[in-house]
């Protein structure tokens, strides 16, 4: 048999019971459109928490105070909230290390703000210039805080876009406006322009003010929650990281680095946990996806075994008349390996449907790839063979002579 007569064959075997052949197709059509749609997700989340994290700066590195440690004492305050971090640090970094372009350091707390009645709770970061350039920052209106409201200790804030709606409305233009923080009055000199939440928080919901203002009026010490470091490029994020934990080593006059009452995060490393984990997950989703695919696929032997069954008496007359065992058998594997490229044809449709359908109403991010069409496809195509290769060899070893007596 030529290709012709068996394509003609098997599309004329399958149409004679249309809808025994629709309910094995939907199966596979079920457990592919799941597993793309599962992929889509879980590359879609990838995607945007990736995206989150590089918009909290380029090329970042974030030093924070550790947990604080004395002679014969494992901890004495907990890992991020000890009081280690000084401006002096900060100055050392931008001094000595040569491969950075700035240093931008912070102190960050909640603070409730009042404005013409209406309050919020929000956080409150006092920062520098270099903020606006190492923390990816972008003014939408009015100015940043400059070097000159740091040194003359300026009353003044810059307002995050939902800071600003919850305080004054909607679109509205605050500059010029006056702010209370802890009982502080401030005047408004600019808005950030919006960037969205990410994994650290939103980046809409806070508000700047000069770093040497927050350290008197509104900490009431000189001690830093962050100092953040861009550096010169991606290629030197490691060697940075490295020289910069020597310097405070050195300058907290620590021998032991496992001492260390700071802890450095590498942007990078942010990432890639951050990768790994979505990776996981979406092996996770497609992989309980793909138990459907199984399902599918014992489907399509129920059903290639059941026709065997039904074309007993066919399968001796073809063997009567000349046809040999691998004629039967690629017939019958021909049958199977249609049913699941079909259904994998419309699994493809129903996962890309569903990954429309997730993004347009219900907000979440989803990323169609190519290699999870291809490996929809690949496996749909592996059901078929394996599946439809026992029944196919079960037709093809029948006994022609029992075969025409089969009633």
């Amino acid at each position: 048999m030529n290709v012709k007569d068996i394509l003609q064959e098997t599309f004329a075997a399958i149409s004679v019971n249309k809808a025994r052949s629709g309910l094995t197709i939907l199966g596979i059509v079920i457990g592919i459109g799941s597993v793309i749609a599962m992929i889509s997700i879980g590359q879609g989340a990838q995607n945007s928490i990736e995206s989150s994290i590089e918009s909290i700066g380029s090329n970042l590195i974030l030093i924070m105070p550790g947990a604080q440690r004395g002679t014969g004492i494992q901890v004495s305050a907990g890992r991020g909230s000890a009081q280690t971090l000084t401006q002096a640090d900060a100055e050392g970094i931008q001094q000595n290390i040569s491969l950075i372009k700035a240093v931008a350091p912070e102190t960050s707390r909640r603070y409730q703000i009042t404005a013409k009645g209406n309050n919020t709770n929000t956080q409150v970061v006092g920062t520098v210039a270099d903020y606006l350039q190492v923390r990816n920052v972008q003014i939408d209106t009015g100015s940043f805080i400059s070097e000159q409201n740091v040194r003359s200790l300026s009353k003044v804030v810059v307002l995050g876009p939902t800071v600003r709606d919850d305080l004054f409305g909607e679109g509205v233009n605050p500059i010029g406006q006056t702010i209370r923080i802890n009982k502080v009055d401030f005047k408004v000199i600019g808005v950030t322009t919006s960037k969205g939440g990410t994994g650290f928080g939103s980046q809409d919901d806070i508000v700047f003010v000069p770093l040497s203002t927050a350290q008197r009026f509104l900490a009431g010490d000189d001690y830093l929650t962050t100092i953040s470091v861009e550096a010169a490029d991606k290629n030197s994020m490691s060697t940075v990281q490295q020289q910069i934990t020597d310097l405070l080593l050195q300058k907290h006059n620590i021998s032991n680095s496992q001492l260390a009452d700071f802890q450095i995060l590498n942007q990078q490393d942010i990432v890639q946990t951050a990768s790994t984990v979505m990776n996981t997950m979406t092996i996770l989703l497609a992989s309980i996806a793909g138990i459907s695919l199984i399902v599918g696929g014992i489907g399509i032997m129920n059903m290639m075994l059941t026709t065997v069954t039904e074309r007993t008496r066919e399968i001796g007359l073809r063997k009567a008349i000349g046809a040999k065992r691998k004629d039967i058998s690629r017939q019958f594997l021909a049958e199977s390996i249609v049913l699941t490229f079909f259904g994998g044809f419309l699994g493809i449709f129903l996962g890309w449907f569903i990954s429309f359908f997730i993004k347009q109403f219900a907000g979440v991010s989803t990323s169609l790839s190519l290699f999870s069409i291809i490996l929809a496809f690949g496996v749909s195509a592996a059901i078929g063979i394996v599946f439809g290769y026992y029944p196919a060899k079960r037709a093809a070893s029948l006994n022609p002579i029992e075969a025409l007596r089969y009633e």
